[in-house]
């Protein structure tokens, strides 16, 4: 039928279902349908014609498909052979409802006020429903209202769902724009507590509920009516703190789920009290989303739930599975644990089949599980121990994180192994006999192995059988995996003026980025010019180089015999794997290596408790003159320690930020402004007075607590000279500040891509990223050639003090800390400028 038409030909109809849009004619004609028993509407009408109730012999009326329907006509009352109705979450319920008692399933019906009326109040009368679902149960505002329903004295009532409006956000935790108070919490419960079931109700639904407690006919097992309830779900209790005690007497009760209960933090002993055996016959139970629950409690000794056949554990905080639940559960065969952080063991289930674990970053063991015939595990990157596992037939991992496959696989026997990684742990399988990971898989009778591209998740793949050790892979190249470097890739003049670096800490380089490039190298197979594979090697070489001596992608790849869109890529690749694996060059320093800085700072400078320089520059890709135009090249702020090694950086664009902006958006800034940062161990000075730590900048940045600039001629008389302790600071300052410059002289001369208009034009890097690799080698340099330091990153955290950086008057610090540098003479004799390029105009200007 077309838009316009009438339903008037068809007067004999007895079934009728529109899914349509532009249909407002033809649901007009409804009314002429005299025989209809069944209707459906799925479309965006806003209201039903008047004349409805014409349609005497309607049984069947569905609304749930009209999103926009937020009335029913008055006259819907008169559908007296009316069973079934369905209605969308915006309808509201006419006045006279009341009189459809011939009604048997009704959903969607919507509880709302009118003065001193309620929806509620229509349901009294209609003693044969079977099935309701009553919606926005949160209108009610006098449990009065909700005692009229009745409902417990509909004894044919089979399925019952009570639902709230969610309060809940998706990561499963209160809106902070719907905090829900005290007295909200005590007004549901009593509206809840007057919509007791009757004792028939097999399915129980109760989605939103925001009462710090549940209903108290749940709560007490002395009140629980509900000896024939087989199926109970839970869904986003905002403030429930606790499980009902009551459900475990549940004589029939088969199915229990809760999905999202973020206030129940623990689960006791009284969640298992009951005179008999509780939990009697249930046989599936979902706990989900539950966030912060920690603990359960059930002891071995307790015997309870003896036909649990399925556990869903899902999305909370707990720490250990009970004692009880693997000795007492007997008849479980599936068990599923999904995003259980602070899990670190799963043991002694003695009758499970299947297990999956998924996302549970904690887990260190799975042991003794003697009927485990098929496990799967995705990313549960701490799991290295498996075993007593004697029946187990087939393993399903996935994980597209680790580089290795785990060394449990060597101990564990199987017929099956399916494995779903990254692209460089396929190729090591697919190397076979000759890669490091044919003893953990070999004695394994079948193996798939894949990893996707795109939509196609078995892109590549890798099939293996154990009878003939055939191996099949549709990966063929391996001289990625080589590590050598062509010959002709060194220059005459070395391999240090070419690359900038030695050629250990070259190979330091290769080992940190070989895997993402190999990932990103290996589908396009690259090529020199005349057909050869690149290597590793050649490939971080080629980005060196483009890195290192600004020229053009057209020169260098002349030069070493590659094209120039391979130049572009191989760059683009190496870039990006160096920013994934080496960015915690610039986490923040743990605690024993901000001890190391303040102690070089105060013994070369004088400025005890000092924890770095910071400055702004600017990275022009290609500008030749100070006089930048808007959104040319970037902005950095960049915080160096006394070796000149970058330990934080904040990127911005020139033509919408200034220094002091930069700073203020920060991470930087945030961090030290709310005490997260720069708070370790203060300086304690003979007058009783403490220093925290702190960096130092120049006159252009403001004067904090954690940032200290020098003194200068607008904080005193213009005609008077510099007290004493203000003129040592300002030199302490000045050649503590000299570190900066010649770290950032020294990047910008190494690096000669930060200073090369090409990147601005042609490259398919993004800028800061460049900006961030150069930084990193730069860092790399310093720690492996200068110091020979050891290259593990310490990434502790402070301890969980936070500074009052609001409580510290900063030019008091700065003042203190002056005067107890003269006082106490430390550093005098020892202050040196390090930097060299203090006085050198050439390298202030590259350095600005």
């Amino acid at each position: 039928m077309r838009p316009g038409d009438s339903l008037v030909t068809f007067s004999s109809l007895r079934t009728l279902h529109i899914v349509s849009a532009n249909v407002v004619s033809l649901v007009e004609s409804l009314h002429q349908l005299k025989h209809l028993r069944y209707l459906k509407l799925v479309t965006d009408i806003f209201v039903l014609p008047v004349n409805i109730g014409r349609i005497k012999l309607l049984q069947f009326l569905d609304l749930r498909g009209c999103e926009n329907l937020a009335n029913l006509p008055d006259s819907v009352v008169k559908l007296g052979q009316l069973r079934f109705l369905g209605l969308a979450d915006v309808c509201m319920i006419p006045r006279g409802f009341r009189d459809l008692t011939s009604m048997r399933r009704l959903l969607g019906f919507r509880a709302h006020m009118d003065g001193d009326w309620c929806s509620l109040d229509e349901l009294g009368p209609l003693s044969r429903l079977t099935i309701i679902e009553l919606i926005q149960l949160e209108n009610v505002s006098v449990a009065l209202f909700a005692a009229n329903a009745r409902l417990g004295e509909k004894i044919h009532l089979t399925n019952l769902s009570l639902s709230c409006t969610s309060k809940l956000g998706d990561d499963g935790l209160v809106k902070e724009k719907e905090g829900v108070s005290a007295e909200e919490q005590k007004r549901i419960q009593k509206v809840f507590d007057e919509l007791c079931p009757p004792p028939s109700v097999e399915n129980l639904r109760i989605p939103g509920y925001f009462g710090q407690q549940l209903p108290s006919w749940m709560m007490s097992r002395s009140r629980m009516p509900l000896n024939n309830l087989k199926f109970l779900s839970f869904y986003d209790l905002a403030c429930c703190t606790q499980l009902p005690n009551g459900l475990c007497q549940l004589p029939c009760l088969q199915l229990l789920q809760v999905d999202r209960a973020p206030c129940i933090r623990h689960v006791g002993t009284g969640f298992l009290q009951a005179e008999s055996a509780p939990f009697p016959r249930l046989t599936e139970m979902s706990l989900e989303g539950m966030v912060e629950w920690e603990e359960w409690e059930w002891e071995e000794h307790v015997e309870a739930m003896p036909r649990l056949e399925k556990l869903w554990l899902i999305n909370c905080k707990l720490r250990r599975a009970p004692p009880g639940l693997a000795s007492n559960t007997r008849a479980l065969k599936e068990l599923f644990v999904e995003d259980v952080h602070h899990l670190n063991c799963l043991e002694g289930f003695s009758s499970v089949v299947e297990l999956t674990v998924c996302g549970s970053p904690d887990l260190e063991r799975i042991t003794n599980l003697p009927s485990l015939q098929k496990l799967t595990i995705t990313d549960c990157p701490k799991l290295k121990v498996l075993e007593s596992i004697p029946v187990l037939e087939r393993l399903v991992l996935e994980d597209y994180i680790m580089e290795q496959l785990p060394e449990y696989m060597r101990d564990i026997k199987l017929r099956h192994l399916q494995l779903l990684c990254r692209i460089w742990l396929l190729s090591s399988i697919a190397a076979g006999q000759s890669g490091l990971e044919w003893d953990k898989f070999s004695h394994v009778e079948h193996v798939k192995a894949y990893t996707p591209d795109g939509d196609n998740q078995r892109k590549w793949y890798v099939l293996y059988t154990r009878d003939n050790f055939k191996l099949d892979s549709n990966i063929t190249s391996f001289t990625i995996f080589s590590d050598r470097l062509s010959s002709f890739m060194v220059e005459a003049e070395g391999f240090e003026s070419v690359y900038k670096m030695r050629r250990s800490t070259f190979s330091h380089v290769c080992s940190l980025v070989r895997i993402p490039v190999f990932e990103y190298m290996m589908p396009w197979d690259h090529t020199f010019v005349d057909g050869r594979m690149l290597s590793l090697q050649d490939g971080v070489a080629i980005a060196l180089r483009m890195l290192s001596s600004g020229e053009s992608p057209v020169t260098v790849g002349s030069s070493l015999g590659v094209n120039e869109s391979t130049i572009l890529m191989i760059t683009r690749i190496f870039v990006e794997a160096l920013w994934e694996r080496a960015y915690h060059q610039f986490s923040y320093p743990g605690p024993a290596k901000m001890e190391k800085i303040k102690r070089k700072f105060g013994k070369i400078h004088g400025l005890q408790n000092c924890c770095g320089v910071v400055r702004t520059t600017h990275i022009t890709f290609g500008s030749q003159n100070c006089d930048h135009e808007e959104n040319d090249g970037l902005v950095m702020q960049a915080v160096v320690d006394p070796d000149m090694r970058f330990t934080n950086i904040w990127l911005g664009l020139p033509g919408r930020m200034n220094q002091s902006s930069l700073l203020h958006e920060s991470g930087l800034f945030m961090s030290c402004d709310k005490g997260a940062w720069l708070n370790g161990s203060k300086l304690n000075l003979s007058d009783g007075w403490q220093v925290g730590e702190y960096i130092i900048g120049d006159a252009g940045y403001p004067l904090l607590p954690w940032l200290l600039t020098p003194y200068h001629l607008q904080d005193k008389d213009s005609s008077a000279d510099f007290p004493p302790y203000q003129d040592e600071f300002n030199r302490r300052h000045s050649a503590a500040t000299d570190v900066m410059l010649a770290a950032l002289a020294r990047l910008k001369d190494t690096w000669k891509a930060l200073d090369r208009e090409m990147w601005r034009s042609a490259s398919s890097c993004r800028l800061p990223q460049i900006i961030y690799a150069c930084c990193i080698l730069h860092n790399i340099v310093i720690d492996l050639e200068e110091e020979a330091a050891d290259m593990h990153s310490d990434q502790e955290n402070y301890t969980e003090q936070v500074r009052q950086v609001a409580e510290e008057d900063a030019a008091r610090v700065r003042d203190i800390l002056s005067q107890h540098l003269i006082e106490s003479g430390e550093g005098k004799q020892e202050i040196v400028a390090v930097a060299s390029c203090s006085g050198d105009k050439n390298k202030e200007q590259r350095a600005c």
